[in-house]
């Protein structure tokens, strides 16, 4: 049985290697002195991290004789190897990338699977080419691992064909410790270089204070900068930033600052007399304590640490331009009477500080949030939403989007406890005199901005906010009006998106008409060249027969009568396919005058007795841009459909109103309605269950119409640049309303 292997290196593992272990020691204390020596300097941390690379490759040949040592750096993020960084030891320096790193090699398993990896024991891969080329027999791959990540790579050759002895192995491991160390020194020096060199620009603009602060991106680094600028400045020895969470009840711990703290508590603190944290956010005022360990703050301080012992603290509130609290700041200091007044002044301006960070941090989550919204979300929610933000960012007691038809403001979207007692007049009002002036205006209690036009930025709406009626009275904050504003802009994107999807509906709308028609207008010339084949011959079969048999007829009164019969109504059944083709032409469109239109369409219609047809308001409309017959062709049909399900009684009102550039039409009965449901079906092609057209008595339908409903009506409206709904409960009558654009709004 064999005696278990000894934990360190004996001569039977690296006989006569007692002066190579001295070396590889003393190779190791210096490699580790040059680590320590690395300059603040970023040019100077770069030459000396390629120094000390080149002494550990050197010092790894000595430990495993006859062989050759490679490193190259590794950039964890793009994945790959700065080639430039190539450091050897043992063979000439060849540039790069004869013997570079393959995508599939030793040295990508390696770091890929942050192990050593030797040849001998991955007989699927295979050693360089250039490598082998070169005499290397058998290859060790070490990763350079620091802080969990791969920053390099070491590669040793041998040229002996036999594995690597474990003392070997064990002193390398060591070297690839000093080689991650060393570039990661380098890499962390020479960022620190490049944050200096930052601020240094910075403060030659903006200050210190200012320039620490706006260089930072993220809200956790900006507190953690301020943080460690109070401590600096007040010579305290901890710090601490908590934050209110969503409930307004509690404060969060965010960043912890200070010399190493074993157990720090960092449980979210109640807002209240239990701790002084919470007494800062309660009262909404400075404290500054002397002695920790007098009444009454012995009683409800809550220890930074469960090992420290403090005697002073200072803590500042955080509190928002519109008077809401964000926080608190404290600094902590095992010594009595650490903080003064000025310490209290200073802090309080790196909270004010502090404030503007967070204050901004969350308005831009809120903006990205919403310019997802966009592209996602119905319009209306997207309204209510940016209502929602409003509340929470200017912690407002309500707010309301309006928008201005006209002299009217109309409510568009309101927080859940908003609701305006009488409708909004544009002279006189607060809101009015915002979109009268373009400009944000402010009362005591509210803050109005307009919402302009993305397209030529004219007043089309308002975005305001109030506070409640008890709350303290002051003006408005800057901020607030760019919060309000920023909000009012998304606001605006977010109506112009709508309108930039309805057009492209309508467009696409219009194209799939455009190709129904064209593929209709294929069939219905098939169609008509058949029947005239077949039907045009009728009237010709028929005189030759009359000719023929002039006696015969003469003699029979019957077939001479049928026979004339069979002639004539072949004629109208031609004639009536030709007119009813003439709708699949292309639209010739003129001005038109909707009244005449209805009134022919009455004429056309011929409705029952008992079904009364009512016309306000069509006479003074403005001609629209249409063909006449197809439009005539629209009434008849949507009259037609309403004498249908009022049957022999009932009322049907039609009329108009000018809205914008566009005549708004509507035809209501007081029928059964139709039920919701079927709304989004109604004008589809379906003619047995959604005709418009009446049966007579021999269940025939009325001569030179299509049959085809309400398709064909929304069909034709499409073509004519309009757009026509439906409005029904299913109980109380139906109403069509449908727009057409004025000649004014056409010759734009």
């Amino acid at each position: 049985m064999n005696a278990p292997k000894p934990p360190f290196p004996t001569a039977a593992d690296a006989p006569g290697t007692e002066s190579q272990l001295v070396e590889a020691l003393a190779n190791l204390n210096q490699i580790g002195v040059a680590i320590n020596r690395f300059s603040v300097s970023a040019g100077s941390a770069a030459e000396a991290v390629q120094a000390t690379l080149r002494l550990i490759a050197a010092s790894a040949i000595k430990v495993t004789p006859g062989a050759s040592t490679v490193i190259y750096e590794y950039d964890q993020s793009r994945r790959a190897f700065d080639l430039a960084s190539r450091v050897s030891a043992g063979e000439p320096d060849e540039a790069p990338p004869r013997d570079a790193p393959r995508p599939d090699g030793l040295g990508m398993r390696a770091i890929s699977q942050r192990r050593r990896v030797l040849s001998h024991e991955e007989p699927d891969l295979t050693i360089h080419p250039a490598k082998i080329a070169a005499g290397a027999k058998t290859m060790a791959c070490f990763p350079l691992i620091v802080a969990h990540q791969v920053v390099g790579i070491l590669y040793v050759y041998l040229h002996q064909e036999r594995p690597f002895r474990q003392f070997e192995l064990l002193l390398l491991d060591n070297f690839v410790n000093q080689a991650a160390m060393a570039i990661y020194q380098a890499r962390q020096l020479a960022n620190a270089h490049r944050d200096l060199r930052r601020r240094e620009d910075e403060l030659n603009r903006l200050g210190r204070a200012g320039r620490l602060i706006s260089s930072r991106v993220g809200l956790e680094e900006t507190l953690k900068v301020i943080l460690q600028m109070a401590l600096e400045v007040t010579q305290a020895h901890y710090g601490a930033f908590r934050l209110v969470d969503e409930s307004g009840a509690i404060l969060i711990t965010r960043t912890i600052a200070g010399e190493p703290l074993e157990r720090p508590h960092i449980e979210p603190l109640t807002i209240g007399p239990t701790s002084i944290m919470g007494w800062v956010a309660d009262h909404r005022q400075p404290l500054c304590i002397h002695d920790l360990q007098a009444a009454p703050w012995n009683r409800i301080y809550y220890p930074l640490d469960a090992g420290l012992q403090m005697r002073s603290e200072l803590a500042v509130p955080l509190i928002g331009s519109g008077g809401r609290l964000e926080g608190v700041l404290n600094l902590e200091s095992p010594v009595i009477g650490m903080f003064d007044e000025q310490d209290c002044l200073l802090l309080q301006s790196l909270a004010t500080q502090a404030v503007i960070a967070i204050q901004e941090a969350r308005l831009l989550d809120a903006l990205l949030e919403v310019a997802r919204l966009l592209l996602v979300q119905p319009y209306p929610d997207v309204l209510h939403h940016l209502v929602s933000l409003a509340c929470d960012l200017l912690d407002a007691a309500g707010a309301a989007i309006w928008t201005l038809a006209g002299e009217q403001i109309t409510l568009l979207a309101a927080s859940a406890d908003f609701a305006p007692d009488t409708p909004v007049p544009l002279q006189g009002s607060l809101i009015g005199e915002a979109l009268l002036t373009g400009a944000p205006v402010q009362a005591e209690t509210a803050l109005v901005a307009p919402i302009l036009s993305s397209e030529d930025r004219r007043p089309i709406g308002a975005f305001s906010v109030h506070s409640a009626n008890d709350a303290p009275h002051g003006s408005a904050s800057e901020w607030d009006e760019k919060v309000l504003t920023c909000l009012a802009y998304y606001a605006a994107l977010a109506r112009h998106n709508t309108m930039r999807q309805q057009a492209l509906r309508e467009a696409q709308e219009r194209h799939a008409v455009a190709e129904t028609f064209a593929a209709v207008g294929d069939i219905a010339a098939n169609v008509l060249h058949h029947l005239n084949n077949k039907v045009g011959v009728i009237p010709a079969r028929v005189q030759g027969i009359q000719d023929k048999c002039v006696a015969a007829l003469a003699a029979d009164a019957y077939l001479a009568t049928n026979l004339a019969a069979i002639e004539h109504s072949a004629h109208e059944a031609m004639q009536a396919v030709r007119a009813n083709l003439a709708h699949l032409h292309p639209l010739h469109t003129a001005p038109v005058n909707v009244a005449a239109c209805v009134a022919a369409a009455l004429e056309a219609t011929a409705l029952p007795a008992g079904i009364h047809v009512d016309m306000s308001e069509l006479a003074d409309l403005p001609p629209v841009l249409a063909g006449e017959r197809s439009l005539i062709l629209v009434f008849t049909n949507l009259l037609e459909n309403a004498g249908r399900v009022l049957q022999e009684q009932g009322r049907i009102t039609v009329s108009g109103i000018l809205k914008g550039r566009y005549v708004e039409l509507v035809i209501s009965d007081d029928g059964p309605g139709i039920p919701p449901e079927q709304h989004q079906h109604i004008f589809e092609w379906n003619p047995a269950k959604h005709s418009t057209k009446r049966a007579n008595g021999s269940g025939e339908k009325p001569p030179h119409r299509l049959g085809f409903g309400l398709w064909w009506v929304k069909t034709l409206i499409v073509r004519l640049g309009g757009a026509i709904t439906v409005e029904s409960d299913g109980m109380h009558g139906t109403t069509f309303r449908f727009q057409l654009p004025t000649v004014e709004e056409s010759a734009l």
